[in-house]
C-alpha cells in the first residue's frame, strides 16, 4: 500500500524546500536525498556503526615496539 499526499514546495533562502507530513517523519536529524529521472528520493541516513567504521580503515603497516606491562607501585594512603 503507497501512501500519498500534497504538498506545497516553497523557498528557505536559496533552497527550495518542503515540510514532511508527520506521517512521513523519518528518524533522526540527516536523511539522503537523490534523484531519479524526475522523482526526488528522500531517504533516512543510516547511522554508521564503530565495525563499519573500522572496516573501511586501511590496515596499518608500521610495527610497534614492544611495551613493558609493569605492575603499578602501591600507594600509601
Amino acid at each position: 500500500m503507497t501512501m500519498e499526499r500534497h504538498v506545497r514546495l516553497f523557498r528557505n533562502g536559496r533552497n527550495q524546500a518542503l515540510r514532511i507530513p508527520a506521517e512521513f517523519e523519518l528518524p533522526g536529524k540527516e536523511a539522503i536525498v537523490r534523484k531519479e529521472g524526475d522523482r526526488l528520493i528522500v531517504e533516512p541516513s543510516k547511522r554508521q556503526t564503530l565495525l563499519g567504521l573500522l572496516a573501511g580503515w586501511d590496515v596499518l603497516e608500521d610495527e610497534f615496539p614492544e611495551i613493558e606491562d609493569t605492575a603499578p607501585e602501591p600507594v600509601d594512603l
